[in-house]
């Protein structure tokens, strides 16, 4: 009955919605139209009275120009007859009434002009105001219109989400609700079966896990067995050996039985195949493992030395530190005229400080770098390539080898060069003495030779 009764408000609230929104979209286009009439009503009165208003100006300015064209030639005649006596009194008092007619016209054109150029001014501002009013209000419009637009959108969208009411009212209530129980009834089934599914699945991926950390275990202790033993048979290998009239090593009685057993086989005929493969990948994995062991050492070994060096650099840097503070408080001690304290550390940097004052060292370090300034550039590049190979152990060890391998290929070449002149000398007197004996055998009685 809820539902139903909410299923009816909810109808009744989308009609109500609906109706509003005809209402409300008739009234704006209504209220559209009207202010399109009316501004575009007054907008053309207003132009019109304008354009009658502008005529007016023209034709008064045209008029006022040709009073002042009237009354410059009134002007310019009343001067030319001014001379002339003879003229009677009557037609100088009609040329005076005529002027001054024509002056009063041309002021009173002049006054409407000036009105009328008020009145194309106002007009003009009222014009523009009129745009901009119109234009604000073009703009309230249109925002009013896209906000309606958006509110009928959402009443658009309202009204789709509660279509399926409108689908669903042919159906009693009761089925409903029995169909949504049945598809979540089916629902939370397949999840309990996938549930019981992930569980075994895990259990059994438990047990595995279990099984493989179990034999990850032993195989480590047999691999550390297997190192123990190895090196005892090395070690064994490197023991007195029988001597020649046939005395046995007095310590083999303390070697466990496996050990013999495997020494007796090392030292016995050759193994099968399967187990040299064996005893191969065990000493091939032994030493990888042993190699990658070095290599983290070697890491290590440069990351300490980078870091030594790193403390090296600030300790040499705060010794110097220490050794300026030294001095200031030395310079404030003789300042204020008694002597500080007498502990180690002031002794220690006290004797530093010292070292850094004597004149025997400072002079020494001078001389030193006037004799390296007065160097040839090979000797300066000389001194720095041993000082750089004598700083460094590798550089010293490149040094080394390389000095061996130059000494050993000139020894080879002049081997080389020595070997080749006795090869040509003892040639040339294995063929002086085959020719001589030639000579003796086959021509001994030739008188031509």
């Amino acid at each position: 009955d809820s539902m139903s009764s909410r299923l009816k408000e909810a109808e009744h609230k989308a009609q109500s919605l609906q109706t509003a929104l005809e209402t409300t979209q008739a009234e704006l286009f209504d209220l559209k139209t009207k202010y399109d009439e009316e501004s575009t009503a007054k907008y053309v009165s207003l132009w019109f009275t304008f354009v009658f208003v502008f005529q007016r100006a023209e034709a008064a300015e045209r008029e006022a120009e040709a009073l002042r064209e009237q009354l410059s030639s009134s002007n310019q005649s009343q001067q030319h007859s001014s001379p002339t006596k003879a003229d009677p009194d009557s037609d100088q008092a009609s040329e005076v009434a005529s002027h001054s007619n024509l002056e009063a016209e041309l002021r009173a054109k002049e006054r409407e002009t000036a009105q009328l150029v008020e009145d194309v001014q106002r007009l003009q501002a009222s014009l523009t105001k009129l745009r901009e009013t119109t234009s604000s209000q073009i703009s309230q419009l249109e925002q009013q219109l896209s906000s309606k637009s958006a509110v009928l959108k959402e009443l658009e969208e309202k009204l789709e989400r509660q279509a399926d009411y409108e689908e669903d009212s042919s159906k009693p209530l009761e089925v409903l609700l029995l169909e949504k129980n049945r598809t979540l009834q089916s629902e939370s089934a397949a999840m309990r079966i996938a549930n019981t599914e992930l569980s075994g699945r895990y259990s059994e991926l438990q047990v595995e896990f279990s099984a493989a950390v179990r034999t990850s275990a032993e195989q480590k202790e047999l691999i550390l067995k297997l190192e123990h033993d190895l090196s005892t048979i090395q070690t064994m290998s490197s023991l007195s050996r029988p001597d020649a009239d046939g005395s046995e090593v007095s310590s083999m009685g303390n070697i466990p039985d496996p050990i013999k057993e495997a020494s007796a086989a090392f030292a016995g005929p050759e193994l099968p195949q399967g187990q040299m493969d064996s005893l191969l990948s065990i000493i091939s994995s032994q030493r990888e493992r042993f190699r990658s062991r070095n290599q983290e050492l070697e890491a290590e070994s440069r990351s300490m030395q980078q870091t030594m060096q790193a403390l090296q650099g600030e300790l040499d840097s705060l010794r110097a530190d220490n050794i300026k503070l030294y001095e200031k408080i030395k310079f404030l001690q003789s300042y204020a005229g008694r002597a500080g304290g007498s502990d180690d550390t002031v002794m220690r940097y006290s004797s530093q400080y010292e070292e850094r004052l004597d004149p025997f060292a400072s002079f020494s370090k001078r001389e030193r770098q006037r004799r390296y300034l007065s160097l040839s550039p090979w000797d300066k590049a000389t001194l720095s390539l041993g000082r750089v190979i004598l700083s460094n152990k590798m550089a010293r060890t490149i040094a080394f080898f390389y000095t061996l391998f130059l000494h050993l290929l000139v020894f080879l070449v002049l081997y080389k060069t020595a070997w080749s002149e006795s090869i040509g000398r003892d040639c040339t007197a294995f063929c002086a003495k085959k020719y001589a004996d030639h000579l003796h055998r086959f021509h001994e009685n030739d008188q031509n030779l």
